[in-house]
């Protein structure tokens, strides 16, 4: 899984403008879920759409190393036999997580409450990623953990059955540890409960009660309260993945900053948890508008016409991060191209991503002609009012997807072009991303 050695440079073109239909890759969160939970059911579980990029496809490779049965059909549908709660087989290898930060932390859960012992690895990326956020609950229901230096990979896990029911009120808002702990709550006798201070991102809450799982939320004093009753017996489900909002994210930016542009983006999920960046680019006055809006597989879903549009800079809310933790670049580039100040902030966990995302695009639009500052939690962006930015830069990507595909977007409106130094891991979460740029531009991928 872990990218080809060789860089693979991108000089961004600049269209005139970008017009046309596109369809997004299947949502990355809910594909990596859909096959984990439909190998931990018994019978056979049918998933349509599911994005096949590198992160999802670690995913399914340690699902089978696992015991399941997975296979894709030349009709695009992923058929999967589960094991059933409980039966997961002791992996005869390491299993290789690539790049994906997901796979890791939720399949750690999974192995946490299961008799099995599994060796995670990953690629240099994913190998400087501290982990110790979800080792910490994990550990507290019985895993026996050790990691390299800092809680990073390559980790050995050997899960405790039976596991401990705890109750673990995150101390940071991450959707990645919620679902960790909901996962080795699975085969956990007695009921797990964690509490969300802050809501993140609920495709573990909605899939689990899909799948059967003895699943609630309520409201109290100190937030959200997802309390799992363990010792599951999920049922096989037929699931239709939604368009990735996150890979939606780059096109709504684009449109909107190229002069002239009007896109259609197709079959996107709007989650109200994931729809923070479509809430923050409406209060800088993008041209955004919801087409056929319909609720497939419990996930509501429109086709996006979005139409270049004048932005200004906002003061972004606090209670949009976790909503957006994915979409910052994007979001840092709309604000490089907005009439005045964005100030975006609350956005701590970029600091722990593929990269560190706010010092990696703090470097990309300040070598690139954007004047910003930096802060621990986000950054305050001046923007062009709409002009193009200078451009003339390399863009160091730190093998980061969203850094990568982010910067090729503010090269789209740039005076001298902008180079990526390697955008391979592109691959990760969107395998046509060049090929789309290349269609909606009219120019060559």
């Amino acid at each position: 899984m872990a990218h080809s050695p060789s860089p693979a440079p991108y000089t961004v073109p600049a269209p005139a403008r970008l017009a046309g239909r596109i369809r997004v890759p299947g949502d990355k969160s809910i594909s990596h879920r859909s096959l984990m939970l439909s190998a931990l059911a018994v019978g056979e579980s049918r998933v349509e759409g599911l994005l096949e990029g590198e992160d999802v496809l670690a995913t399914a490779a340690a699902m089978r190393a696992m015991g399941a049965r997975i296979e894709r059909g030349d009709d695009g549908i992923w058929r999967i036999h589960g094991v059933g709660v409980g039966g997961l087989l002791q992996p005869r290898q390491a299993l290789d997580m690539g790049n994906s930060g997901t796979s890791t932390r939720l399949l750690m859960g999974l192995v946490a409450s299961h008799p099995i012992t599994a060796t995670f690895t990953g690629d240099a990326s994913l190998s400087s990623r501290p982990m110790a956020r979800v080792t910490v609950p994990l550990t507290q229901m019985g895993a026996s953990i050790e990691s390299s230096p800092g809680t990073r990979l390559p980790l050995m896990m050997r899960g405790a059955c039976p596991a401990l029911p705890i109750e673990y009120e995150l101390p940071v808002a991450s959707a990645q540890v919620k679902s960790a702990v909901l996962l080795a709550a699975l085969n956990t006798p007695g009921i797990t409960r964690v509490i969300e201070p802050v809501p993140t991102r609920d495709h573990s809450e909605r899939m689990l009660a899909g799948f059967g799982a003895k699943l609630t939320v309520e409201h109290g004093p100190r937030g959200r309260v997802i309390s799992l009753v363990g010792e599951a017996e999920l049922k096989p489900q037929s699931i239709v993945v939604p368009g990735d909002p996150s890979s939606a994210a780059f096109w709504m930016v684009a449109a909107s900053i190229v002069p002239g542009s009007d896109v259609v983006i197709e079959n996107v999920g709007l989650n109200p948890t994931r729809a923070g960046l479509l809430t923050a680019l409406r209060m800088m006055g993008a041209d955004i508008e919801e087409l056929d809006a319909r609720v497939v597989g419990g996930e509501p879903v429109a086709d996006l016409r979005v139409r270049h549009a004048a932005l200004a800079g906002i003061v972004v809310p606090h209670d949009l991060a976790p909503s957006m933790i994915d979409e910052y670049p994007a979001l840092f580039v709309a604000a490089a191209f907005a009439e005045g100040e964005t100030v975006a902030r609350g956005a701590d966990e970029l600091r722990v991503k593929e990269s560190d995302r706010i010092a990696a695009m703090r470097a990309a639009l300040e070598g690139n002609g954007v004047t910003l500052r930096e802060h621990e939690d986000g950054l305050t962006i001046r923007g062009s009012g709409g002009e193009k930015i200078a451009g003339g830069g390399t863009v160091s990507t730190s093998l980061d997807h969203r850094i990568a595909m982010s910067m090729t977007v503010a090269g789209l409106h740039a005076r001298a072009p902008i180079t990526i130094d390697d955008v391979a891991p592109v691959a990760t979460s969107y395998p046509a991303f060049y090929d789309q740029l290349a269609a909606l531009s009219g120019t060559t991928a």
